[in-house]
């Protein structure tokens, strides 16, 4: 344990506190947003299904964005584009507050959200391109070895991994604190001014220009973006997304049956706080275990670890299932994540990244829709069961699509 902590002493210190500080702080604007988003329409329309179409509109925007921008900052760099970002997305969140207490139609505020989540960036993804270069410089520096820095690659990521779980439980819970202390309203303008603060600090930090764009990238012939691999990780996090829309769903569903809608947040907020753990403690797995390895293991176990969903009548029960499930979360997303970094081309890998987090956004969208339908009995029964059972076919999925392209991801051509 101790070592891992060194370890991790070590990594923090190379980028410094203030970058790892920022790039957390500037990742939970977008996770406040949905959330920010869903309350204030709900409270200003009092219609949960324009509020439910006002937040997805937001988060479906986001993914199909997100690529276009990671694209952008590969070709000018991420200052730029992140600063510009952070000024257009938190005038969009501004806006949409504006837009619903002026009481616009319906129309006009899912436009104005999707506009809004269409410029929000992707702060976690383009953090995680920094560590690569702010790696290398340290080795040029003498304070880490060359044979080091895979490891150190993969502890970053493992890391960043932690940090997006963390801030998508701190996110809502912001949210939530914020809305009752200052309303939907404010809590949705606190965000706003995060993402102006720590988005653009993010941004202009010296890290950024460590990165390098365009031209300046060492040229790597015959190897690109769009592979077999890079297409299975894809998919694989899309399912992962749809995993994390489905339960979000179900526990609302089964909170609301029990009396308590209000605390449907902070059931899902358990899966976060185990899938951080799990990813602290993955610095304690050997570099030897492939990342496809530790994906075929963590989708069998999520599968079997969610089954009792089926059986879950009461809120401490799910609460329990959902705690433990979260272990099994953290290897599998990260590994993806990681082996993408790895197998894609220098110059594409910020829009590797932001793609692999839109596909998971367009999944999280999926799988509560797919869970919300069944729920209310689309598919037969209605219920949480129905809505937890979209949970546990998706792991499946994830754990066939892990088996029948092992060959696939172990083979994959590591170039960066």
């Amino acid at each position: 344990m101790s070592s891992a902590l060194t370890d991790y002493r070590r990594l923090w210190g190379a980028a410094g506190f203030s970058f790892v500080a920022v790039a957390f702080l500037g990742r939970i604007p977008l996770a406040m947003s949905q959330m920010g988003v869903l309350l204030l329409v709900a409270q200003a329309t009092g219609r949960y299904g324009i509020a439910g179409a006002t937040a997805g509109a937001l988060a479906v925007a986001s993914a199909i964005g997100s690529p276009f921008f990671g694209a952008a900052a590969d070709r000018v760099g991420q200052r730029p584009v992140v600063l510009t970002q952070s000024i257009l997305g938190s005038l969009g969140l501004v806006a949409v507050v504006y837009a619903a207490d002026q009481g616009v139609s319906s129309g006009a505020l899912i436009g104005v959200a999707a506009m809004t989540g269409l410029v929000m960036p992707q702060v976690g993804p383009l953090a995680r391109v920094r560590w690569r270069p702010v790696l290398d410089r340290r080795v040029k520096q003498g304070r880490i070895r060359d044979s080091e820095v895979h490891r150190f690659v993969d502890l970053a990521f493992s890391y960043e991994g932690a940090g997006d779980e963390a801030s998508f439980v701190l996110g809502p819970a912001l949210v939530g604190i914020l809305g009752v202390l200052i309303g939907a309203d404010g809590a949705l303008l606190a965000a706003a001014a995060l993402l102006l603060v720590f988005g653009s600090w993010f941004a202009v930090h010296p890290t950024a220009a460590l990165v390098p764009r365009g031209s300046e990238h060492a040229p790597t012939h015959g190897v690109k973006l769009w592979t077999a691999a890079f297409i299975v990780l894809a998919f694989a996090v899309f399912l992962m997304g749809t995993f994390f829309g489905s339960i979000q769903a179900g526990s609302t569903v089964l909170a609301t049956q029990q009396g308590h809608p209000d605390v449907a947040g902070l059931i899902h907020a358990v899966l976060g706080v185990g899938s951080m753990i799990a990813a602290l403690s993955l610095a304690a797995v050997p570099v030897s275990v492939l990342y496809a390895t530790r994906m075929l293991w963590a989708s069998g176990a999520m599968v079997v670890l969610a089954l009792p969903l089926l059986l879950v009548q009461t809120i401490p029960q799910v609460v329990g299932v959902i705690a433990v499930l979260g272990f099994a979360v953290a290897p599998y997303l990260i590994s993806a994540f990681a082996l993408a970094g790895l197998i894609v081309p220098p110059a594409r890998i910020g829009t590797a990244m932001t793609f692999m987090a839109g596909a998971t956004g367009l999944g999280y969208a999926t799988g509560a829709s797919l869970a919300g339908r069944a729920a209310d009995g689309a598919f037969g029964p209605s219920g949480p069961t129905p809505a937890f059972a979209v949970t546990i076919r998706a792991m499946a999925v994830a754990f066939v699509v892990s088996l029948v392209t092992q060959r696939i991801l172990r083979n994959a051509r590591i170039v960066s």
